[in-house]
Order: C-alpha cells, then sequence, then structure tokens
C-alpha cells in the first residue's frame, strides 16, 4: 500500500471512529523534539557534561553522583527543563486538534506532561510511569505525592556551581527521609489515589467501548515496556470485533491488521489532521 493510500485510511478510520485511544511512548516526545541528547543536551548541560563526562539525559539519570548536593544539582535542573521550562510543543498540539472533538482516552509512559500542555482533559490522560512534576517519599513511608515547581525552583536559585546547598533537598513531611523524583525505576514507585482512579477510568473507557468503532493510535512506542501499550494493543486490535490499530514508529516492521507508518511523526499527524 502507498504511503498516500494509508495516509486517506487512517483519516477515514479516525474521522469515523467513535472512541480513540492514544498510546504514547518516548517516540512521541523526541518526535516533538524534547530530546534527550544531541544539541538540546549540550546547550543545557555543557557544565555537567564537563564535569561528569555525561553523554545524555536518559544514562545522566543512572550516574553515581558522589554526593546528594551534586545529584540533586543535575536532577533539579533535569526535571525543571524537561516539566516546566519547555512548554508546549507543536506535535502534541496537532495531535490535540486531531482529537479534541472525538471521543478519547490517553494512556501513556511519558512523563512530560505534554498532553496536558497541549490542552488534553487531564481527566482522559493515565501516566502510568509518573511525572517529573511530583516529588514522593524515597522510603517511601505513605503515599502522598507532592508537586515540585516551587522546589526545584528554590533548588536552582540557590544552587552554587554544579551543587544544590544540602539545606535545601527536599524531605519526607512524614518521616524526615529525602524525597523523590515520582518515577518508576523502582519497587518504591507510590501508586496514589489519583494514580488508582486514572487506571480504573482507562479501564472503564476501554470496557464501555469494547463494541463500538475503536481506533487504537500507537505513537513512538518501543520495546522497553511492551506490556503497558504496545502488547495490549495488539490483544484489543484482534479481540475486540471493530477495532483498529494506526501504529507511528521508525522501526515497528509491517504486519498484518496494522496500519503502520514509518515517516517522521510530525509529517505524519498533520496529513492526519490536514
Amino acid at each position: 500500500m502507498t504511503e498516500d493510500r494509508k495516509i486517506t485510511q487512517a483519516k477515514k478510520l479516525i474521522a469515523e471512529a467513535d472512541a480513540i485511544v492514544i498510546g504514547a511512548g518516548s517516540g512521541l516526545s523526541s518526535a516533538a523534539g524534547l530530546t534527550y541528547s544531541g544539541q538540546r543536551f549540550e546547550e543545557h548541560f555543557a557544565p555537567f557534561i564537563k564535569e561528569y563526562g555525561l553523554t545524555d539525559m536518559y544514562s545522566a539519570g543512572f550516574y553515581p553522583f558522589a554526593t546528594k548536593e551534586k545529584k540533586w544539582g543535575y536532577w533539579s535542573q533535569h526535571l525543571y527543563l524537561n516539566r516546566y521550562q519547555t512548554g508546549s510543543l507543536p506535535l502534541y498540539q496537532d495531535l490535540y486538534e486531531l482529537v479534541a472533538d472525538k471521543n478519547y482516552f490517553v494512556i501513556t509512559t511519558n512523563v512530560d506532561s505534554q498532553f496536558e500542555k497541549a490542552g488534553f482533559d487531564k481527566e482522559k490522560i493515565f501516566e502510568v510511569q509518573g511525572n517529573y512534576g511530583e516529588f514522593q517519599c524515597s522510603v517511601p513511608c505513605h503515599d502522598g505525592v507532592y508537586t515540585n515547581q516551587a522546589t526545584l525552583e528554590n533548588l536552582l536559585a540557590n544552587r552554587q556551581g554544579l551543587e544544590v546547598r544540602r539545606e535545601d533537598i527536599p524531605t519526607c513531611p512524614k518521616c524526615g527521609a529525602d524525597m523523590m523524583s515520582r518515577l518508576r525505576v523502582d519497587h518504591r514507585f507510590v501508586e496514589d489515589a489519583n494514580w488508582h482512579r486514572q487506571e480504573a477510568a482507562y479501564i472503564a473507557f476501554l470496557q464501555e467501548n469494547a463494541a463500538k468503532k475503536s481506533v487504537f493510535l500507537e505513537l513512538g512506542v518501543g520495546y522497553n515496556t511492551p506490556t503497558i501499550i504496545k502488547f495490549p494493543f495488539e490483544r484489543l486490535n484482534q479481540t475486540l470485533p471493530s477495532a483498529s490499530l494506526i501504529r507511528v514508529n521508525l522501526e515497528d516492521l509491517e504486519r498484518e491488521g496494522i496500519l503502520t507508518f514509518h515517516q517522521d511523526m510530525q509529517e505524519v499527524v498533520r496529513a492526519w489532521k490536514n
């Protein structure tokens, strides 16, 4: 099938859909410009690259900083840049315009709040892996989740060189242990009441629309955590009577029953929208 025919088919499926489920992975944010390496990384982290030999933001997350002050010196900038400093990106805006008047729901492993920034209804977004804008207790002694913008701004404002002041490092208001980013990196990840509420809303959306004409849009989802979006979408595409799966990924092979696009995601989404 030619690319033009695939675009036409995708536009028809989206236009006629009773329900649209967007499943988004890191490839979507990367295609939108929220890259973790290259020019963007070098522009914002040059002193850290020089001092620690960091190569990208992803691997920097695992760097063994010698002290808490140095660790938070890096992480405060990483979190603030990707959650607060970066505004709404055009690709997400195009995606929102594509589905704004449709019956939609979003499940994502991304943690950058780009969906919310673009205008997507917060109640229709299930962020499975957490959010850069939230802290939790590192123990954790309780399941509280805390917005971190003011804390990050304080850390950055008082940072000395590449290190924050020890007294500025956030601690748990309950037990006094250090706080940590609410990201699913290990068993300590807090699934708070809101997380469970959004999970239930996602499941309810799937159930309510199971017999309807549903389109699953899988955008930039790789094989790092395929059991969250990729495999469930494939299963739903096979089992639901009126489901279609549209996949945009530079690396995935063509598969029967899946409308697959390998082009730049910006171009594909704009072609669907126009």
